[in-house]
């Protein structure tokens, strides 16, 4: 993508960025990962350097499977992401911005690949990131700039700058379904998530009664028997008798 002057800087620089990296200007302070981008400035900033960054367009990055994403709302407001595969976390749906290293053990018939890397990828998607897209467009000739959307305001989405970290999950997500906040598939809704919590009081009760329960048998094997306890007291108590002295000479 580098020297191609179809494709704007702030695209190039926010595919080969490297994400969740400690900021070089805020080293020294804690949670420094680089988990935003300025595409005015073309750069990773870290949560620190907002305050620079105040009145230009920033971009929420997260991570997914180990991979840098965004959310589709973001992704949609700066480019046509038609026809990328998308997956659902935390009730929203994100797109990876690179392509993801995997073994390709061979085309099944029936099966349906990214055109540009063969990933998987639904019946209805051709590409699995926008990188592959962006490298599909250029390779076969037409012009990047009909795929970009002119984006004049771009704010992060949450007043609380979160970690960026994602449930992760690296199934495709089904046609028309719906996903639980933990990013696992069901259709209960709010009975899935209760069913979810009352397996967890259960599971967290019978681990509290086995620890109790073994806590007092290992008290009771490292005290003595009862009888031992009684015996012993009986020895303490028992009074001596008269002194033998040796006779006088």
């Amino acid at each position: 993508l580098e020297g191609n002057s179809e494709v704007p800087g702030w695209l190039t620089a926010l595919l080969t960025e490297k994400f969740f990296n400690a900021c070089i200007i805020h080293e020294e302070v804690k949670r420094n990962e680089k988990n935003v981008f300025c595409l005015d400035c073309c750069d990773g900033i870290c949560p620190h350097c907002l305050l620079r960054h105040r009145s230009h367009r920033l971009l929420q990055i997260r991570r997914y499977v180990y991979h840098n994403v965004i959310k589709l709302v973001d992704a949609e407001r700066l480019m046509d992401c038609a026809q990328v595969q998308t997956y659902t976390s935390n009730f929203a749906k994100v797109v990876f911005l690179n392509k993801r290293h995997h073994t390709r053990l061979g085309k099944a018939a029936s099966g349906k690949y990214c055109i540009n890397c063969d990933r998987n990828v639904q019946d209805s998607n051709l590409f699995c990131c926008i990188s592959c897209k962006l490298q599909t467009i250029i390779r076969t000739g037409k012009k990047v700039s009909n795929y970009l959307r002119k984006c004049d305001f771009l704010a992060l989405s949450e007043p609380g700058l979160e970690d960026g970290q994602m449930t992760p999950d690296s199934v495709l997500e089904p046609a028309g379904s719906m996903r639980t906040e933990s990013g696992s598939s069901g259709g209960g809704g709010a009975a899935g998530y209760s069913e979810c919590r009352a397996l967890a009081t259960t599971a967290t009760t019978e681990a509290v009664r086995k620890k109790r329960s073994s806590s007092k048998t290992g008290h009771r094997s490292a005290c003595r028997p009862v009888s031992g306890i009684y015996n012993s007291e009986t020895t303490l108590n028992r009074r001596k008798g008269t002194p033998q002295r040796s006779p006088l000479l």
